[in-house]
């Protein structure tokens, strides 16, 4: 695996809540983000899913240094940027752009595109002289798929889709090592995802980039991502490759959200088993003891409520060469088929014959065909 380009170790945000008008008292916090910890590598997207309010985007305003952590280390190639001076903080900036949720408000209504673009250049004159810029910018719109005579037009005259094209031009304009893209497709149609995904995709290998890619849709993740991390009120609660969280999840909270993705196939979804939490979301400015699923969780128990799961290969998975062995926050992790594989719904059978033709719903091989009204061909 390539080297770590940037390393998270217990991240924290915490939102003071007061009391008072002329003499404030701090009265507790709003605890966003609250012990957070992972790798980027070189080259690799790393995906962050959870549900709304875990504290996704305020990790990805952090990584950019938006916001100040109230206490943890981001540490770009060994050096940690919440301690970083502002002219070095500067430099790193350069290196770590982000794309943004909103493509509707992210760019200035009064700027053109082409002001919009070659905006990091005036902060940054190093990276493209004054007579450069234009060319430069033109170059970009291409890059992202967009005509470079659109450059003296405004955001208004573009769809959504575009305009994040533009936002994304933006942040390649300083020939950056790593992109944060906190949620940058969830307020685009389904069509005009897959177009931002594969790019996104494609921009990757052409400049060899690393991703923190924020998102809502779990399937998106999977087709971006390399490794994931699942958030629960402010703290990752599993995180591993694609494979394993999706096809070998073991933290209740993981499978519960799996359970939860529409499946397209009716005989995959009269298979599977839905998986439905009770309760709501607690406050994250009151946090609850111990494991801090376990007010929704079916497989709490005392111990939920005492000890502070840590964040590990599950035990029973330490000594084997289980899928399954990836790093869990919870006392009782084991894995657990959510979405049921083709074995298990009879689809895709193996053996003379294929899937019988129409998806072989009756069975393997031939009888797979017969199961169909003998739809499918042959077996040779």
């Amino acid at each position: 695996m390539a080297e770590a380009i940037l390393e998270v170790r217990d991240l924290h945000k915490h939102y003071p809540l007061t009391q008072g008008i002329l003499f404030k008292k701090q009265v507790g916090a709003v605890k966003a983000v609250d012990g957070v910890d992972f790798d980027l590598h070189q080259g690799e997207t790393l995906g962050i899913v959870g549900e709304s309010g875990c504290g996704k985007s305020t990790v990805a305003k952090m990584l950019v240094n938006l916001e100040r952590p109230t206490s943890g280390s981001i540490r770009y190639k060994g050096d940690d940027i919440t301690k970083l001076s502002p002219r070095a903080l500067k430099a790193v900036r350069r290196n770590i752009q982000m794309v943004f949720q909103d493509p509707y408000t992210s760019l200035n209504p009064r700027m053109t595109v082409g002001d919009i673009i070659g905006e990091p250049y005036e902060i940054h004159p190093e990276v493209a002289p004054k007579g450069d810029r234009r060319r430069k910018v033109q170059d970009l719109l291409d890059v992202v798929g967009l005509n470079p005579e659109y450059i003296n037009r405004y955001p208004h005259q573009f769809s959504g889709g575009q305009r994040q094209r533009i936002g994304i031009a933006r942040g390649l304009a300083l020939q950056p090592e790593i992109i944060v893209a906190d949620e940058p497709v969830s307020a685009l149609d389904v069509s005009v995802q897959a177009q931002v995904v594969n790019l996104l995709e494609n921009l990757q290998t052409e400049f060899s980039l690393s991703y923190v890619f924020i998102a809502h849709d779990l399937s998106i993740v999977r087709h971006i991502s390399d490794r994931v991390g699942v958030m629960y009120l402010g703290r990752i609660v599993e995180i591993g490759t694609d494979a394993q969280i999706y096809d070998h999840p073991t933290h209740p909270y993981t499978q519960a959200l799996l359970s939860a993705v529409p499946v397209p196939d009716p005989e995959a979804r009269a298979h599977r088993e839905r998986i439905i939490l009770t309760g709501d979301v607690p406050s994250p400015a009151n946090i609850p003891s111990g494991c801090r699923f376990r007010t929704r969780c079916w497989k709490a128990q005392e111990r939920c409520a005492l000890e502070v799961p840590l964040l590990a290969v599950p035990a029973v998975y330490r000594l084997t060469d289980s899928p399954a062995k990836h790093d869990s926050a919870c006392h009782f992790a084991e894995e657990k088929h959510v979405v049921p594989t083709e074995e298990d719904t009879g689809n895709g059978g193996e053996g003379p014959g294929g899937n019988g033709g129409n998806g072989g719903n009756g069975g393997n091989g031939a009888a797979g065909a017969e199961a169909n009204g003998g739809a499918g061909p042959k077996p040779l």
